[in-house]
């Protein structure tokens, strides 16, 4: 273990698992981390790695933990919880701190450690997963096509299911409602907000607003004060999130959370081998200003897939270059065409 390397925290959840594997496919050499001993340690065995073993209770913990390395990769959710002590961590550490999330809070907190992260010598990138890599580098490249841009809407349709700690985390966040970003601060408004048809391609498909991470993100990305986030859903569902703003009560109880992850854990297993591989996303965003619009379509490869390239490539990309400390957005840091550097990615501007 030395500070050139870098540790994966959470690396036997879903998602943690596809990047460590495809980290060690490109001959990296990452040490594995969490707090389940038997699945880590498993877990290292099969991919020929070292691990360490430790929980996110105590702070002194984790940066003992941390302290070796030059760059935590952070995949262990829902990171509304696990995040701040993690950074918090990382800053002691003066460790680099990435994550795979997609909620705003936590690039919000991040945000607002910028000064800090700038006098550690450190960087602060969450969402560097499928939240937000291909949304945020969508949005710099709308804002350079119309730099005086005042309103920014993206919008996405994913392919294939989700994993146990993605639906737990939207359990963790339903009953919050939606968010956009008006006038440059955030505005909560009821779950689904705005739902309209939206072109994906090959055909229009139904779209709802969601909080998604970009209402936070593209703001600090391209000053853009105005900002929505959709996502095709079909019209049973937006039927159902609309149901849920009167609900909201009731998703807060405990009681409810926990049957509703126990299910979860029971039900949920993640997109398929043959679903990450053969499965396409699209992304659509349009920045305007009065009547003056620039729009753009992106097609990746799935999300999940998406997350472990884009998650391993900004690592080796921190490592490797030399990125400002503090607070970044994944287009801050490497650009916006820095999607257009994985497999299966098209950009189309219209």
């Amino acid at each position: 273990m030395s500070k050139d390397n870098f540790l994966i925290y959470g690396a036997n959840g879903y998602t943690g698992k596809l990047i460590a594997s495809l980290a060690v496919e490109k001959g990296l050499k990452p040490v594995l981390a969490g707090r389940n001993s038997a699945e880590i340690r498993e877990l290292a065995t099969e991919l020929g790695l070292e691990s360490i073993v430790f929980g996110l209770e105590d702070e002194d913990k984790i940066v003992e933990g941390i302290e070796p390395f030059i760059a935590v990769l952070h995949c262990a959710g829902p990171f509304s919880i696990t995040s701040q002590p993690m950074i918090r961590a990382c800053l002691k550490a003066e460790t680099h701190y990435l994550d795979i999330t997609g909620e705003i809070d936590v690039f919000e907190f991040a945000a607002s450690k910028n000064d800090e992260a700038k006098s550690a010598g450190i960087v602060l990138m969450p969402g560097v997963g499928f939240d937000v890599v291909p949304s945020d580098c969508l949005a710099a490249h709308l804002a350079s096509r119309l730099p005086e841009a005042d309103h920014l809407e993206l919008a996405f349709k994913g392919a294939g299911g989700i994993s146990k700690g993605t639906a737990i985390t939207m359990m963790e966040n339903f009953h919050k409602g939606g968010v956009i970003r008006e006038n440059g601060e955030l505005k909560k408004v009821p779950t689904a907000y705005e739902s309209r048809k939206i072109f994906f391609g090959p055909k229009e498909l139904m779209a709802t607003t969601i909080p998604w991470g970009d209402v936070s993100t593209a703001y600090y990305s391209t000053g853009i004060p105005n900002i929505k986030v959709f996502t095709a859903v079909k019209p049973k569902v937006i039927k159902f999130m609309e149901l849920s703003n009167s609900i909201g009560w009731l998703l807060k109880m405990e009681p409810v959370k926990k049957f509703i992850e126990r299910r979860i854990r029971k039900s949920i297993s993640g997109p398929s081998k043959e679903v990450r591989e053969s499965g396409r996303s699209i992304l659509w965003g349009k920045a305007y200003h009065n009547n003056i619009s620039v729009e753009a379509t992106l097609t990746t490869c799935e999300g999940y897939q998406l997350t472990a390239m884009t998650a391993v490539g900004s690592v080796e990309k921190l490592l490797n270059q030399r990125i400002f400390a503090g607070f970044k957005t994944p287009s801050m840091a490497f650009g916006s065409d820095f999607i257009l550097e994985f497999e299966h990615t098209q950009r189309e501007d219209k």
